[in-house]
């Protein structure tokens, strides 16, 4: 698990994610053309639990967008 500090709509706050998460919102940020902390900024506009689960959900959300995307790939293909 590592702490960040990031800075959302003009105010220092901290997160805790585990490693996996942290690389997964850098890729996503970086899929996207904008840093993590703007990321984070779109996350937290929409948040309805803790900022750390809310990026989780996020991230979940995003794999499960993109692994049925390869799937209707997968079946235009067979």
């Amino acid at each position: 698990m590592r702490k960040r500090s990031v800075s959302i709509r003009g105010h220092r706050t901290s997160l805790s994610l585990e490693d996996a998460f942290w690389d997964a919102l850098s890729a996503i940020a970086s899929e996207r053309g904008i840093s993590i902390a703007a990321l984070i900024t779109e996350i937290d506009q929409t948040r309805a639990s803790g900022l750390s689960s809310a990026v989780r959900l996020f991230i979940l959300e995003d794999l499960k967008q993109k692994a049925a995307a390869c799937r209707t790939e997968s079946a235009k293909l067979d």
